[in-house]
């Protein structure tokens, strides 16, 4: 009997390694896909800085992602029944809503206010998705949502308040405005891709989704700018453009899925709460940004509210 159970245990315990070690580099995935994504707005203000803009910006991170991102619909599209023209249509639609526009609202923003509270503001897309949810699909909303939505929002008034009192920029109000817009359209394409998630998958549909927002991009430069312009670009520019393509799109994208897979969407959208964290310390290091009593309260009270609004819906759905 002794023999059988020192066997069992023999058993057990490779099992339980393996699944610890799944579990820590689901761990580590997600802190990577968190910490890199955080570098997106750092280097579109270096962009700034450089003389460029939103929509040179935006169509040279498009341009040096569209490559991968094509390879993974393939990838992940293998044996897979094939889209009906109406899907094409709906996907087309999806990627321009959730990452051609969204993206585009983002990079004109950040140039009207800091980094630290454009990132803070896009913590702000799990509380309208709900609002939408509830507007359109009658979800159910607890007293403890409504407590996380209003310290969030408390605490990206803190920050914005102190940026306005600044006076450095007067625009720092369109710059809110536009972030906001763009977490609006991302979280929009949230609640519309639910289905075709379902039916589809997560990586398929952001794959095709996030190709054809590449090609929107592309086609948006030279339908505004003149063919010669690309010339012009600052070297520092594309090389910016590049790491922003790779380091802070396709890696997090990645590196999220994986983590997904191993440690489940909760574990991952906390451990991306260290996004803010790093974006902030970023901002003061690199872009050297004001760090006050302001910022880091607001960056408190987002994440927090953000937390408080996870917990009650993991309520909801437990």
């Amino acid at each position: 009997m002794s023999e059988k159970i020192e066997i069992a245990q023999q058993r057990v315990v490779p099992l339980t390694s393996e699944a610890a070690t799944r579990r820590r580099t689901g761990l580590i995935f997600a802190v990577v896909g968190a910490t890199t994504f955080s570098g997106k707005g750092i280097i579109v203000k270096l962009g700034y800085q450089f003389g460029s803009d939103a929509v040179t910006l935006l169509m040279l991170r498009m341009l040096f992602a569209l490559p991968l991102f094509i390879l993974m619909a393939l990838w992940v599209g293998r044996g897979k029944p094939s889209l009906k023209s109406s899907d094409w249509i709906t996907l087309a639609g999806l990627g321009f809503l959730g990452f051609y526009l969204a993206s585009a609202l983002d990079f004109a923003g950040l140039k009207y206010i800091t980094a630290s509270l454009e990132r803070l503001i896009l913590c702000l897309q799990p509380t309208l998705v709900l609002l939408f949810g509830w507007m359109f699909f009658k979800r159910k909303i607890l007293p403890r949502h409504v407590f996380g939505i209003a310290v969030s929002y408390a605490g990206v008034i803190c920050v914005f308040g102190f940026e306005a009192a600044r006076g450095e920029n007067r625009s720092v109000g369109l710059g809110w405005l536009l972030v906001f817009l763009s977490t609006v359209s991302y979280a929009t394409y949230l609640v519309w891709s639910g289905d075709f998630v379902k039916r589809l998958g997560s990586s398929r549909l952001v794959g095709i989704a996030t190709s054809f927002a590449c090609l929107f991009a592309i086609v948006q430069y030279f339908f505004l700018r003149p063919f010669e312009s690309v010339y012009s670009i600052a070297p520092q520019v594309v090389w910016l453009s590049l790491l922003n393509a790779t380091l802070c799109t396709i890696v997090p994208v990645l590196t999220v899925m994986l983590a997904i897979e191993r440690v489940g969407p909760a574990v991952a959208s906390q451990i991306g709460m260290l996004g803010p964290i790093f974006t902030i310390l970023l901002g003061v290091l690199i872009l050297h940004e004001p760090f006050t009593i302001a910022t880091a309260l607001g960056a408190v009270l987002v994440i927090s509210g953000v937390i408080i609004f996870t917990r009650a819906d993991s309520a909801i759905k437990r």
